[in-house]
């Protein structure tokens, strides 16, 4: 399972929500399922343009974890 952690690098930039939509161009709602690991799929240009604003790394987004 990928977990994302969109909202832990949110927070260690001191960024909100409506920021970095503004700053990527993605809507609120859309970063809100992404956040919130209800998305099934992120287009590599978004995680390059959230990576970008928020100055981390892929990995640092985005976790393998097992299932159980």
């Amino acid at each position: 399972m990928i977990e994302v952690n969109l909202d832990v690098m949110m927070a260690r930039r001191r960024m909100s929500l409506n920021e970095l939509s503004e700053r990527v161009g993605i809507t609120v709602a859309n970063l809100s399922i992404l956040k919130n690991n209800k998305a099934k799929a992120v287009r590599f240009s978004t995680l390059d343009a959230i990576c970008r604003e928020l100055n981390c790394a892929p990995g640092d987004i985005l976790e393998y974890r097992e299932e159980n």
